[in-house]
Protein backbone atom coordinates (compact mmCIF):
# COMPACT_ATOMS: atom_id res chain seq x y z
CA UNK A 1 0.00 0.00 0.00
CA UNK A 2 1.55 3.29 -0.91
CA UNK A 3 1.67 5.72 1.90
CA UNK A 4 -1.18 8.31 2.61
CA UNK A 5 -0.85 12.47 3.41
CA UNK A 6 -3.25 14.57 4.65
CA UNK A 7 -2.81 17.92 3.02
CA UNK A 8 -4.07 19.91 6.14
CA UNK A 9 -3.21 21.76 9.38
CA UNK A 10 -7.10 20.93 10.64
CA UNK A 11 -7.41 19.03 13.72
CA UNK A 12 -11.01 18.56 12.65
CA UNK A 13 -9.77 16.60 9.39
CA UNK A 14 -7.41 14.29 11.49
CA UNK A 15 -9.73 13.43 13.81
CA UNK A 16 -11.70 12.34 11.00
CA UNK A 17 -9.14 10.40 9.26
CA UNK A 18 -8.52 8.74 12.26
CA UNK A 19 -11.63 6.92 11.67
CA UNK A 20 -10.13 4.61 9.05
CA UNK A 21 -7.58 3.42 11.77
CA UNK A 22 -5.01 3.78 8.70
CA UNK A 23 -1.33 4.89 9.11
CA UNK A 24 -1.33 8.34 7.19
CA UNK A 25 1.17 11.39 8.06
CA UNK A 26 0.50 15.21 7.67
CA UNK A 27 2.04 17.98 5.19
CA UNK A 28 0.77 21.19 5.05
CA UNK A 29 0.63 23.09 2.03
CA UNK A 30 1.76 26.23 2.53
CA UNK A 31 0.18 28.14 -0.55
CA UNK A 32 -2.10 30.40 -0.50
CA UNK A 33 -5.89 29.99 -1.54
CA UNK A 34 -6.97 31.62 -3.67
CA UNK A 35 -11.04 32.53 -4.62
CA UNK A 36 -11.30 32.67 -8.24
CA UNK A 37 -14.65 34.73 -8.59
CA UNK A 38 -15.06 33.41 -12.12
CA UNK A 39 -15.83 30.29 -10.81
CA UNK A 40 -18.71 28.59 -8.75
CA UNK A 41 -18.86 28.27 -4.54
CA UNK A 42 -18.41 24.48 -5.73
CA UNK A 43 -15.73 25.20 -8.09
CA UNK A 44 -14.07 26.91 -5.95
CA UNK A 45 -13.99 24.47 -3.27
CA UNK A 46 -12.86 21.74 -5.42
CA UNK A 47 -10.34 23.51 -7.09
CA UNK A 48 -8.91 24.67 -3.58
CA UNK A 49 -8.73 20.80 -2.09
CA UNK A 50 -7.26 20.56 -5.85
CA UNK A 51 -4.53 22.53 -4.96
CA UNK A 52 -3.33 21.15 -1.53
CA UNK A 53 -3.74 18.14 -3.07
CA UNK A 54 -1.37 18.76 -6.01
CA UNK A 55 1.46 20.37 -4.25
CA UNK A 56 2.05 17.86 -1.93
CA UNK A 57 1.63 15.07 -4.44
CA UNK A 58 4.23 17.10 -6.45
CA UNK A 59 6.97 16.08 -3.56
CA UNK A 60 6.01 12.97 -2.51
CA UNK A 61 4.73 11.10 -5.53
CA UNK A 62 4.77 7.86 -4.54
CA UNK A 63 2.41 8.74 -1.68
CA UNK A 64 -1.36 9.39 -2.06
CA UNK A 65 -2.19 12.60 -0.64
CA UNK A 66 -5.80 13.69 0.40
CA UNK A 67 -6.73 17.20 -0.05
CA UNK A 68 -9.88 19.19 1.12
CA UNK A 69 -11.82 22.70 1.66
CA UNK A 70 -14.38 23.25 3.54
CA UNK A 71 -17.00 26.81 2.70
CA UNK A 72 -20.24 27.84 4.15
CA UNK A 73 -22.30 29.11 1.21
CA UNK A 74 -26.01 31.20 1.81
CA UNK A 75 -27.21 32.48 -1.15
CA UNK A 76 -24.16 33.36 -3.57
CA UNK A 77 -22.16 34.68 -0.36
CA UNK A 78 -19.41 32.25 0.72
CA UNK A 79 -18.21 32.46 4.40
CA UNK A 80 -14.43 31.66 5.30
CA UNK A 81 -12.71 31.92 8.39
CA UNK A 82 -13.54 34.63 10.52
CA UNK A 83 -10.83 36.99 11.41
CA UNK A 84 -12.57 39.37 13.75
CA UNK A 85 -15.02 38.64 16.66
CA UNK A 86 -17.19 41.20 14.82
CA UNK A 87 -17.25 39.30 11.76
CA UNK A 88 -18.02 36.18 13.48
CA UNK A 89 -20.65 37.95 14.83
CA UNK A 90 -21.64 38.85 11.76
CA UNK A 91 -21.63 35.53 9.66
CA UNK A 92 -23.42 34.19 12.52
CA UNK A 93 -26.55 36.94 12.76
CA UNK A 94 -26.82 36.22 8.38
CA UNK A 95 -26.84 32.44 9.11
CA UNK A 96 -29.98 32.74 11.83
CA UNK A 97 -32.88 31.56 10.79
CA UNK A 98 -31.57 30.32 7.61
CA UNK A 99 -30.73 27.35 5.31
CA UNK A 100 -26.93 27.23 4.40
CA UNK A 101 -24.96 24.89 2.36
CA UNK A 102 -21.71 23.71 3.73
CA UNK A 103 -19.37 22.21 0.50
CA UNK A 104 -16.51 20.15 1.08
CA UNK A 105 -14.46 19.98 -1.82
CA UNK A 106 -12.04 16.71 -1.78
CA UNK A 107 -8.88 15.73 -4.08
CA UNK A 108 -7.05 12.54 -3.81
CA UNK A 109 -4.10 12.21 -6.11
CA UNK A 110 -1.35 9.76 -6.55
CA UNK A 111 1.42 9.99 -9.84
CA UNK A 112 -1.04 7.69 -11.42
CA UNK A 113 -4.44 8.32 -10.25
CA UNK A 114 -6.69 11.24 -9.43
CA UNK A 115 -10.07 11.80 -7.89
CA UNK A 116 -12.16 14.96 -6.77
CA UNK A 117 -15.67 15.64 -5.84
CA UNK A 118 -17.52 18.64 -3.97
CA UNK A 119 -19.79 17.38 -1.09
CA UNK A 120 -22.78 19.70 -0.43
CA UNK A 121 -24.75 19.33 3.11
CA UNK A 122 -27.66 21.60 4.00
CA UNK A 123 -27.77 23.24 6.80
CA UNK A 124 -30.56 24.85 8.48
CA UNK A 125 -30.20 27.12 12.07
CA UNK A 126 -32.73 28.28 14.73
CA UNK A 127 -33.16 32.01 14.68
CA UNK A 128 -29.69 33.03 17.33
CA UNK A 129 -30.28 35.81 20.03
CA UNK A 130 -27.34 38.06 20.73
CA UNK A 131 -27.07 36.86 23.41
CA UNK A 132 -25.95 33.12 22.48
CA UNK A 133 -24.20 34.27 19.72
CA UNK A 134 -21.44 36.31 21.86
CA UNK A 135 -20.77 33.58 24.13
CA UNK A 136 -20.42 31.43 21.76
CA UNK A 137 -18.06 33.39 20.29
CA UNK A 138 -16.36 34.47 23.11
CA UNK A 139 -15.80 30.02 24.51
CA UNK A 140 -16.19 28.58 21.19
CA UNK A 141 -13.09 30.31 19.03
CA UNK A 142 -14.88 30.28 16.11
CA UNK A 143 -11.53 31.61 14.37
CA UNK A 144 -10.29 28.25 12.73
CA UNK A 145 -14.29 27.91 10.93
CA UNK A 146 -15.57 28.65 7.88
CA UNK A 147 -18.80 30.15 8.66
CA UNK A 148 -17.63 30.74 12.65
CA UNK A 149 -18.89 27.71 13.66
CA UNK A 150 -18.26 24.29 14.50
CA UNK A 151 -20.97 21.80 14.17
CA UNK A 152 -18.71 19.66 16.22
CA UNK A 153 -18.82 21.80 19.60
CA UNK A 154 -21.38 24.42 20.99
CA UNK A 155 -22.38 25.10 17.29
CA UNK A 156 -24.15 21.95 17.44
CA UNK A 157 -27.06 23.83 19.38
CA UNK A 158 -27.44 26.66 16.59
CA UNK A 159 -28.47 23.75 14.32
CA UNK A 160 -32.17 23.04 14.22
CA UNK A 161 -31.45 20.41 10.84
CA UNK A 162 -28.98 18.92 8.76
CA UNK A 163 -29.77 17.38 5.22
CA UNK A 164 -26.30 15.12 3.94
CA UNK A 165 -23.12 14.47 5.58
CA UNK A 166 -22.35 15.53 8.88
CA UNK A 167 -18.47 14.45 8.34
CA UNK A 168 -18.54 16.86 5.35
CA UNK A 169 -19.89 19.67 7.57
CA UNK A 170 -17.02 19.23 10.44
CA UNK A 171 -14.31 18.66 7.36
CA UNK A 172 -13.93 15.54 5.46
CA UNK A 173 -17.11 13.63 4.06
CA UNK A 174 -15.49 10.24 5.39
CA UNK A 175 -17.63 7.87 3.83
CA UNK A 176 -17.03 9.07 0.17
CA UNK A 177 -13.36 9.79 1.21
CA UNK A 178 -13.22 5.87 1.97
CA UNK A 179 -14.43 4.62 -0.87
CA UNK A 180 -12.84 7.11 -3.17
CA UNK A 181 -9.43 5.38 -1.88
CA UNK A 182 -10.41 2.47 -2.78
CA UNK A 183 -9.61 3.36 -6.12
CA UNK A 184 -5.77 3.67 -4.77
CA UNK A 185 -5.88 0.29 -3.74
CA UNK A 186 -6.53 1.87 0.18
CA UNK A 187 -8.63 -0.22 2.24
CA UNK A 188 -10.36 0.43 5.47
CA UNK A 189 -11.33 -3.20 6.13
Amino acid sequence: MKPLILASQSPRRKEILDLLQLPYSIVINEAEEKINRNLSHAENVQLLAEQKAGGIAEKYPQAVVIGADTMVCLKDKSFGKPKTAEEAALMLRELSGATHSVLTGVAIKSEDASVSFVEETKVTFWTLEEEEIWSYIHDSQPFDKAGAYGIQDRGALFVKTIIGDYYSVVGLPISKTMRALKEFGIHAF
